[in-house]
């Protein structure tokens, strides 16, 4: 290859690394205001089984009870599927660091 279409190259790979990883960045906020709600969701979970123990077990108070829990599953799916894309994303940027220490070698 010629200098410049090595530059070029390298160019292109610097703009793709750079695009990943503001990439996994907006992910990992993701992840992060996902396990926020989670938290807020499991203190839910601890208030409403607090009420029940105290108060006991009316239908409308199981009822809440079960839709967070609900709510909270839902969340921790959603956390884990976040953080297999976070994985793949960092991935991603691991091959376009191959490519451009390649460049570097050639």
């Amino acid at each position: 290859m010629t200098g410049g279409s090595e530059t070029a190259r390298r160019d292109a790979l610097l703009a793709r690394r750079l695009d990943l990883v503001a990439h996994v960045s907006a992910l990992t906020a993701e992840a992060m205001r996902l396990n926020q709600k989670r938290a807020g969701i499991e203190m839910d979970v601890l208030r409403l089984e607090l009420e029940i123990d105290r108060s006991g077990a009316s239908e409308q108070l199981v009822r809440d009870l079960h839709e967070a829990e609900e709510s909270a599953a839902a969340i921790m799916l959603a956390c884990a599927a976040c953080e297999d894309r976070i994985v793949a994303a960092e991935g991603d940027v691991e091959d376009v660091d191959r490519d451009l220490a390649a460049t570097v070698e050639d």
